[in-house]
């Protein structure tokens, strides 16, 4: 993973899609490389500082300061989850048909900077004071009054806000780290992928260290404190990233359409020529010098595409044999994407519930210091930076010398193994769960919640480490990279919203008349466990659905995957 050094004597001019600051030619011996591609890397640390800020310990804030239910909070925190990973969808395309990627950046960063200290003005103002002076000290649930309830009610909008912003910070960020070199250098060729590798490794790092220096804050100093540190981190951020603006690549838009367009126009004249016959459609097949396939006699009826309604062959009025292809990719991987969503439904379990269970369980490193719960998702982090080299160095090869497959196992391999450690995360969870239960039950704590389980958090583990193994398997296909990005958010931000709708439902079915629900407050007299089953029973229920599909999934022309 080391940097390469790049040298700059004898640079000739980038290709014609780049230019420099305010359109003027690019020279490689002052513009791109590591040097500039190196504030985009701390640019995106920033980010993930102020993202994992909040959103790893939320749900302790929502169901500690703020007093709501286990049950509420964690719908909320999902259905936030939700917004932030599809919100990107929407920041792509405003990004690829208006501002460009520079402009979105910086104003993404802007947003992101002035509504983080809104809820940190908030809580430091309204809020915080508005909770101490009108909580009901006789319950165990905050009463807040009008004024306060309104301000926690701007805190949720601001929370949109910043989710809104990420959406124009993720689609673009890294791929204007990439512009930063010259796909036509063999060298920079070579340093872009040691850009990818730092890349990775910057993210899984920054989230490490911002989940036990932030969560511990929270914790023991101030929610305050704690949510105003990203906001100033992301001015820093902001600062770096203004350093290289005369000097960075900036590509030029090409007249290619937005991918979406491309194969939703392929749907389009598929149904509009729904009257072209079969020999229509293999004589143009012919005519353009392509080969039958076992992908292209797939879904025959979107061939009928690669014909204009009135005969006409300008472009914009008939679709590539490409096209047509990735449309056909999209209609395969329609039932992989379902069954994915199961296992995005047990990964937005991470920020929840399992947080609070370690929330109830003994903590303590020394005699005087407990970790905060929410730090073992550093874990998933961990397990990633770790993983990611044995995968790339000792599972491939050795797998690549047994498939003979230049990647080792196939795309489809990686996202049943995916989904396989989500499945088995879910049944150590529940046993986990389960001890858990019954160790508060023998010490008779059952109705005492806020006595510690004497029970290590460390039990929690595993599961954690499993979710971080299960991330090293995550793999866009090669076919749809251009809209990879978008079906791989759409996944995690679909998933979430449907947990949050399964949270609500339980809880309100389970809660009938007075009694405790799954979700309970008191998670000694809550079942968890159960929750766990039902989502166990769901990864099964994905992973069967996900290998019947996989059965008939074929690949396209040209791929290796």
């Amino acid at each position: 993973m080391a940097i390469s050094n790049l040298s700059t004597a004898q640079t000739p001019l980038l290709d014609d899609a780049s230019l420099y600051y305010k359109g003027r030619p690019v020279h490689r011996s002052n513009s791109g490389g590591w040097r500039y591609a190196s504030f985009i890397i701390v640019v995106e640390i920033a980010e993930r500082f102020a993202n994992y800020g909040i959103s790893s310990n939320l749900i302790t804030f929502l169901t500690g300061p703020l007093g709501e239910s286990t049950a509420v909070a964690a719908t909320q925190v999902n259905a936030w989850s939700g917004a932030s990973s599809l919100l990107p969808l929407l920041g792509a395309f405003i990004a690829d048909s208006f501002l460009g990627q520079y402009r979105t950046i910086i104003l993404a960063f802007l947003l992101y900077i002035l509504v983080k200290q809104f809820p940190f003005l908030l809580l430091r103002e309204f809020i915080m004071p508005g909770i101490c002076n009108s909580s009901d000290q006789s319950t165990d649930n905050i009463i807040l009054s009008s004024s306060a309830q309104f301000q926690v009610t701007l805190f949720f909008f601001s929370l949109y806000l910043v989710a809104f912003g990420q959406g124009g910070h993720k689609p673009w960020v890294q791929a204007f780290g990439v512009d930063q070199f010259d796909r036509q250098d063999p060298e920079e060729c070579k340093a872009q992928s040691s850009f990818f590798n730092w890349w990775y490794f910057s993210i899984c790092a920054g989230t490490f260290i911002t989940l036990w220096i932030l969560t511990y804050i929270q914790d023991n100093l101030s929610w305050t404190l704690g949510f105003g540190i990203p906001a100033i981190v992301m001015v820093v951020g902001l600062l770096v990233f203004e350093l290289g603006t005369t000097t960075y690549i900036y590509s030029i838009k090409g007249d290619e359409e937005n991918p979406f367009l491309r194969i939703g126009r392929v749907f389009i004249l598929a149904v509009r020529n729904w009257k072209t016959t079969s020999s229509a459609i293999a004589a143009e097949e012919e005519a353009r010098g392509t080969l039958p396939t076992e992908s292209s006699k797939q879904f025959k009826f979107l061939n009928k595409a690669l014909l204009a309604p009135d005969g006409s062959k300008e472009q914009g009025k008939v679709c590539s044999t490409g096209e047509v292809e990735k449309a056909k990719t999209v209609i395969r991987l329609a039932p992989i994407w379902v069954a994915s969503l199961f296992y995005a439904i047990v990964y937005a379990q991470m920020i929840t519930f399992f947080t609070k269970q370690g929330a109830t369980m003994d903590r303590s490193i020394t005699a005087g210091f407990k970790i905060p719960a929410a730090s073992l998702l550093s874990f998933i982090s961990l397990t990633i930076m770790v993983f990611i080299s044995i995968y790339d160095r000792i599972f491939v090869p050795l797998a690549r010398a047994l498939t003979r497959k230049p990647t080792g196992i196939t795309m489809l391999q990686r996202i049943e193994t995916r989904m396989l450690l989500s499945a088995i995360s879910m049944l150590i969870a529940i046993l986990v769960e389960m001890r858990r239960l019954k160790t508060a039950e023998e010490c008779g704590l059952v109705d005492k919640p806020n006595v510690t389980v004497p029970m290590s958090i460390w039990w929690l583990l595993p599961q954690y480490i499993l979710s971080g193994l299960s991330d090293v398997f995550a793999m866009v296909p090669k076919e749809l990279r251009s809209v990879g990005l978008a079906l791989y958010l759409s996944i995690f931000g679909v998933g979430s919203f449907l947990s949050s709708f399964f949270i609500s439902a339980i809880e309100k079915m389970t809660g009938e008349g007075g009694q405790d629900s799954w979700f309970a407050n008191n998670l000694n007299r809550a079942h968890l466990d159960y929750f766990y089953w039902l989502l166990a029973a769901l990864s099964a229920m994905g992973l069967a659905l996900y290998l019947c599909s996989a059965k008939s999934y074929i690949y396209a022309r040209g791929s290796t995957l």
